[in-house]
């Protein structure tokens, strides 16, 4: 059996996740792409030693921040330790919120090495390469300010001599999983996030941030991911602390939006409202939802 956690950043991910391995002899796998880096520990809210309560959790602190690591590592890497641990007698729970990634793990969903890598377009602009593109695949519907999914559509095209659109793989469910969503209502949800930014920052954000800017460790992870590059720009003189702080809030807010959107269209997943006053009765709703399924 696998279970998949998923849902926005703070509503007890990680907390459900510890409840139901020991509940169902699981081990976890990392479902979020910031947390499989070194030293990127406050800023994705990764699992901390004392929270694992000794149950083993794989993909995490798996590469340093200068070390490239794509969609198609992670969906090789899941499967490979979903076979193992289901080969051993045990149960697999996926817990993350980056939606592509488990995806790409539990779906038909096809990939080459050739298609993910991006290094190539270092220095071009997100605008040309949009035109690049559209002179390729002049039907194709993007959005132009998307960089990632830009280059993903232009290698698939440039790989396949076809439009990534015609790419039907990703529908079909390759294990037997059930989907668990963790949500509650938007006003509480984002007082929750800027709670936890607050959180962030007083447990050593700033600190950890400051000890990759010192080494001008410019990579991907830090100048992309949601607490760090608002930071690197504070660093660098081009807005204040408060305003940096200010971003990380909005900026995790408008994440959240994207991952229900992502989640509700690309998995059948039930959801569940978070009793944050009594969280064992979130806990137990899981459980006699997931022995249903199971029965």
């Amino acid at each position: 059996m696998i279970i998949v956690i998923t849902g926005p950043t703070g509503v007890g991910k990680t907390k459900l996740s510890i409840s139901l391995a020991k509940k169902y002899n699981a081990e976890i796998i990392n479902g979020d792409a910031i947390q499989v880096y070194k030293g990127l520990d406050i800023g994705s809210a990764k699992v901390t030693n004392e929270e694992k309560e000794g149950i083993v959790h794989h993909l995490f602190d798996i590469k340093d921040v200068w070390e490239d690591y794509s969609i198609f590592d992670y969906q090789k890497d899941c499967r490979n330790l979903i076979e193992d641990i289901t080969a051993r007698g045990k149960n697999v729970i996926i817990v993350g919120g980056t939606g592509l990634y488990i995806k790409s793990a539990l779906y038909d969903y096809t990939l080459s090495k050739e298609e993910v890598i991006d290094n190539e377009y270092d220095g071009i602009e997100t605008n040309e390469l949009y035109d690049r593109l559209k002179s390729l695949d002049k039907d194709i519907d993007i959005d132009r300010f998307n960089r990632r999914r830009i280059i993903r559509a232009l290698n698939y095209y440039l790989t396949f001599n076809k439009s990534i659109k015609d790419n039907n793989s990703g529908n079909k469910l390759l294990y037997d999983s059930i989907f668990i969503g963790l949500t509650t209502d938007r006003d509480n949800l984002y007082d929750r996030i800027n709670k936890r930014v607050d959180i962030m920052i007083d447990a050593g954000l700033l600190k950890e941030v400051k000890s990759f800017y010192d080494k001008d460790m410019r990579y991907k992870p830090l100048l992309g991911g949601i607490g760090y590059k608002e930071l690197f720009s504070y660093y660098d003189g081009n807005i204040t602390l408060e305003e940096a702080i200010e971003l990380i809030k909005r900026n995790s807010r408008r994440y959240a939006k994207r991952q229900y959107t992502f989640f509700k269209h690309q998995f059948d997943i039930k959801w569940f409202d978070v009793n944050f006053e009594d969280f064992n009765k979130t806990i137990n709703e899981v459980c006699s939802y997931i022995d249903n399924k199971e029965s």
